[in-house]
């Protein structure tokens, strides 16, 4: 793979950023201090807006390594204020394989946000950065999640049986992938 970093990405409705400190308060207004959001994440839900700064100036500095990649989703007609965030947790480079983790806050739910977003940073990660393989995964008590996955273009793959742990505890972990090969058929 040639990492690039986190480079800003438009899409119809969005744009695709990196974070900024002032960012904090809208990250906790809009997505991370709400449990229905987190339930089904690995990450609990932000107790306050320090605990958002927090970790928004750990993404920050991180933007310094290009193998970091992580957006803010900015809703075009909100103006500057991230809803929600899109990023890679995971990598494996012997592969050019990278998984995909998201959310949005509840009242941008079911507008297909989330699926713009995903849609809009495959080609960036297929084409110019050279992942061969995009993988997501759910809980499979969190369907719409893996309805996402699925307008994007990834495969359904099978379900791992207590393979994971989210805020609910042991999990099974629904699988999805694209293949580069693929979407450039697709194309």
């Amino acid at each position: 793979m040639k990492h690039l970093g986190t480079g800003q990405i438009e899409t119809a409705r969005l744009v695709l950023r990196k974070f900024d400190a002032l960012d904090a308060q809208a990250m906790f207004d809009n997505w991370a201090s709400d449990s229905e959001v987190t339930k089904f994440l690995v990450w609990p839900s932000h107790k306050s807006v320090e605990v958002s700064g927090s970790i928004l100036s750990d993404w920050i500095k991180s933007y310094s390594d290009e193998k970091f990649y992580q957006w803010a989703i900015v809703l075009k007609e909100n103006g500057n204020e991230p809803i929600g965030s899109i990023s890679v947790v995971h990598m494996n480079e012997e592969i050019d394989m990278v998984h995909i983790g998201y959310c949005i806050g509840r009242r941008w739910w079911h507008k297909g946000i989330t699926s713009e977003a995903f849609k809009g940073i495959i080609p960036f990660l297929i084409e110019k950065v050279g992942v061969k393989r995009i993988e997501s995964r759910h809980d499979p008590r969190n369907p719409n999640s893996g309805k996402v996955m699925l307008k994007c273009g990834l495969q359904y793959e099978g379900t791992l049986r207590n393979a994971d742990t989210n805020n609910q505890g042991i999990c099974d972990a629904a699988m999805y992938a694209l293949l580069s090969e693929d979407y450039y058929m697709s194309k």
